[in-house]
């Protein structure tokens, strides 16, 4: 595996960008190792985020990711840091290619949810026709529904599960997360209201107690001091309520159903 040094230092070559996206997205490669590339140059101001660099956040959902896994554990989010690119400083992540079989959140006919697949809501497809949203119901995925909490992740699209051939589950795309406000904004509903299992409460245990410590020094370069006050609080809601939680009904960007 590439040292830390290298990925940072070594020559990131770019080999094309990623279309469609909403900020300047590139695949590139450092060494033998396929990285994706956003320079903080090709971001797009957000309404709700003034002044925020989504690179930091991408960043700080991987620091934050890090510590929610238990020892051995796989993280949740690939491998993220920043570094100096073709088109200036910005958040390089390892590349993950995802199993094209399996979709771990996907649209079906109203009512055939699969086995193993739990349902979210009912909605209408672009040809107007009855069509239900489901997703796994695995370990993994729960888990990640657990840390888009913590992460208060305003933008948790299907796109943005990536089923890997090993089991494994990776988040991507953390931009918009961090908020102060409540955002969370996710196709993960499938756990609503259902109590913590003890593997996750471990690990929102874990964060919390990283946070007034080596996660929190991790945090200050990428978050102001209210975001990282607020995921201790959050933090402490989650574990105090002991159940994945409903949309807040004074967030107004939170749609429930999420339309």
């Amino acid at each position: 595996m590439t040292g830390t040094r290298d990925l940072v230092e070594d020559e990131l070559e770019l080999q094309g960008r990623i279309l469609p996206a909403s900020n300047a997205t590139f695949l590139g490669t450092i060494g033998e190792l396929q990285v994706v590339y956003k320079p903080i140059a090709g971001e797009r101001p957000l309404w709700d985020f003034p002044g925020a660099v989504l690179a930091h956040r991408e960043v700080a959902a991987y620091v934050v990711a890090q510590a929610f896994a238990g020892p051995g554990e796989p993280v949740l989010v690939p491998r993220t840091w920043l570094r100096e690119g073709p088109h200036g400083p910005g958040m390089v992540q390892e590349w993950q290619e995802p199993d094209p079989d399996v979709e771990a959140v996907t649209l079906v006919p109203a009512g055939t949810a699969p086995e193993g697949y739990l349902h979210v809501f009912d909605g209408y497809d672009a040809d107007d026709r009855l069509v239900s949203l489901v997703h796994e119901d695995t370990a993994a995925l729960r888990s990640m529904a657990v840390l888009d909490v913590l992460l208060n992740n305003a933008d948790r699209k299907g796109g943005h599960v990536l089923a890997m051939p090993d089991g494994r589950r990776y988040g991507v795309d953390h931009g918009i997360a961090f908020h102060t406000e409540p955002k969370l904004r996710t196709v993960l509903w499938g756990w609503l209201g259902r109590p913590l299992e003890e593997h996750d409460r471990a690990a929102v245990e874990r964060v919390r107690a990283a946070v007034g410590g080596e996660l929190g020094a991790a945090l200050a370069p990428l978050l102001g001091d209210a975001e990282i006050e607020h995921l201790a609080r959050r933090c402490d809601r989650l574990l105090a309520h002991g159940a994945m939680p409903a949309p807040d009904a004074g967030g107004p960007a939170i749609p429930w159903p999420p339309f």
